[in-house]
């Protein structure tokens, strides 16, 4: 069945970095764009960036530019998050979502509605 499973959160100093991972079973990714979005304590889910399937464009919300990181690794039909320079602002449930739009639009890519399959997402804390 179609699945979407996020991994790699967990707890972080401010500065600190991790990798998120976003492993999907029974579709190809690489025939998807993906999104990864956070939902912090209070707050409405944000879309973070954007991959294309094809020519693998981003797009990334101003907040994370300069220090988050989107990749794919096709053989292994998983989708990498590279945050560094975490800060307390970072701290949310991360999730990723993929879409058959198979590039990321510009004026849709943040918006939730806007894909057909989500994770169950992992937490990130940032904390001294």
């Amino acid at each position: 069945q179609v699945q979407l499973v996020e991994s790699g959160g967990g707890l972080v100093q401010p500065g600190g970095s991790l990798r998120l991972s976003c492993a999907a079973s029974g579709f190809t990714l690489d025939d998807y764009a993906i999104g990864w979005f956070r939902q912090a304590p209070g707050k409405e889910r944000e879309g973070v960036l954007c991959i294309s399937s094809s020519d693998g464009s981003t797009y990334y919300v101003d907040s994370v530019k300069g220090r988050s990181t989107i990749s794919r690794d096709n053989a292994k039909n998983t989708v990498y998050l590279q945050m560094n320079s975490l800060k307390p602002e970072d701290m949310a449930v991360y999730y990723c979502a993929a879409t058959l739009s198979r590039y990321c639009d510009g004026s849709s890519w943040y918006r939730w509605m806007t894909y057909d399959y989500w994770g169950q997402g992992t937490q990130v804390t940032v904390s001294s």
